[in-house]
């Protein structure tokens, strides 16, 4: 039976406005909608379909607050059957990384995975530090994972083709789109998720290797110019002296 760890992020929602308050240095929750991280998804997707018909176990982890349980929830209401809530803020990826391997070190699974970044940092740490902590192999941006006994089969996307790797359980996978089709709760998952467990563990300490300076936002966008179609002649100037692109 084949035991997997799914990482996920709660994160706030693609359609959330952006602001920060304490002088840019926090990010201004207030009035923010969040969601489970869309790569994370994914992870939990393949992870369901890697254990189907009784063929293994999903425990599903996460690093932050009281506010997450909901987050946490709907992973279970997708098909996990456990969750661990590591009761802390995420600092950042080396924080969350240290607290996630401190638990496997204890609770040891075959497959560990994590969607390939979360839509709010964008980093992509999270999987190749777990490796590391946990000296297993890590591989990010998995296309495809295969499971085959005592090991797997993954592709990567790589410039001009793919690369194909097998590689020994255990180890780290940062998944991407391909690897599964993310699954909607239906009403049962959603009320037996009220049931299953979810066990609070205090987080370790851990050296702070980083701190947030402070957040800026894009620039507003200018007003767009619309040249004359019958002018191509005025178009070419701006494009040569004002966003000096020829």
């Amino acid at each position: 039976m084949m035991k997997i760890l799914v990482c996920i992020s709660n994160v706030p929602d693609t359609t959330t406005k952006i602001t920060f308050t304490d002088n840019n240095t926090q990010f201004n929750t207030t009035g923010v909608q969040f969601i489970l991280n869309p790569y994370d998804e994914i992870a939990l997707a393949r992870a369901i379909e890697l254990t189907d018909a009784g063929n293994g176990s999903v425990t599903v982890i996460n690093v932050g607050e009281a506010n997450t349980d909901a987050t946490i929830r709907k992973a279970l209401a997708i098909g996990a059957g456990d969750a661990v809530r590591i009761n802390a803020k995420p600092h950042d990826a080396w924080f969350v990384a240290s607290q996630i391997a401190n638990y496997v070190k204890s609770n040891p699974f075959d497959l560990i995975l994590t969607g390939r970044e979360s839509i709010d940092y964008n980093g992509s740490k999270v999987a190749g530090m777990i490796g590391e902590l946990l000296d297993i192999p890590s591989v990010s941006i998995v296309k495809k994972l295969v499971v085959d006994g005592e090991s797997a089969t993954v592709e990567r996307e790589i410039e001009g083709g793919k690369e194909v790797l097998v590689i020994p359980l255990p180890f780290v996978a940062g998944t991407a789109e391909g690897v599964a089709e993310p699954k909607i709760p239906n009403m049962r998952g959603i009320m037996s998720a009220r049931s299953k467990p979810l066990v609070v563990v205090e987080p370790i300490e851990v050296k702070t290797l980083s701190e947030v300076v402070g957040y800026e936002t894009p620039p507003v966008r200018g007003q767009v110019k619309l040249a004359d179609p019958g002018n191509p002649a005025q178009l070419v100037d701006w494009l040569h002296t004002q966003a000096r692109v020829i």
